[in-house]
């Protein structure tokens, strides 16, 4: 069974519905849980904010946090997915913000990639630096690794 397959099964289960807020991925994750048939039942939306303003807009990301830390960062991916749970009819949110590349830079080099994950009382962000893959793997591997995070957050309360 597929890790998108499981997802829909546990969260269908426990009443678990999903809200994505994505930035690099541009939608991969809202993709990918919707090609499952049945995926209504446990997914509400998908925000793509693939830029600041958008972030500002749509998640209320903070201005003063984007100026601050970048939006390439642990703070705004803690802002976006708990903007994403605000702005929906969600229980559970995944934010996804990075650099895909090609390109990046010494501070923030291509491949580093910030998540974050809320159910509204528990929030976690980390930071993966999956390399400099490639535009198209750095996507893929962090559209994996949010699912991950949404599969293990569905099957067990947040730590």
């Amino acid at each position: 069974m597929s890790r998108t397959a499981r997802l829909l099964e546990i969260a269908r289960a426990k009443g678990i519905v999903i809200a994505t807020a994505e930035s690099c991925t541009g939608g991969m994750v809202s993709a990918a849980i919707t090609d499952i048939a049945g995926s209504s039942a446990i997914f509400d939306r998908g925000f793509v904010t693939y830029t600041n303003d958008a972030k500002i807009a749509m998640l209320s990301v903070s201005a003063q946090t984007l100026d601050a830390f970048g939006a390439v960062s642990e703070q705004v991916a803690d802002e976006m997915c708990r903007g994403a749970l605000i702005h929906s009819n969600a229980t559970l949110a995944v934010s996804i913000t990075g650099i895909a590349g090609p390109g990046g830079s010494d501070y923030k080099p291509e491949g580093r990639v910030c998540f974050g994950i809320t159910n509204g009382t528990t929030t976690r962000t980390e930071t993966i630096e999956f390399g400099a893959l490639g535009r198209e793997n750095v996507r893929l591997a962090a559209r994996d690794h949010a699912l991950d995070l949404l599969l293990k957050a569905a099957d067990s309360p947040l730590p």
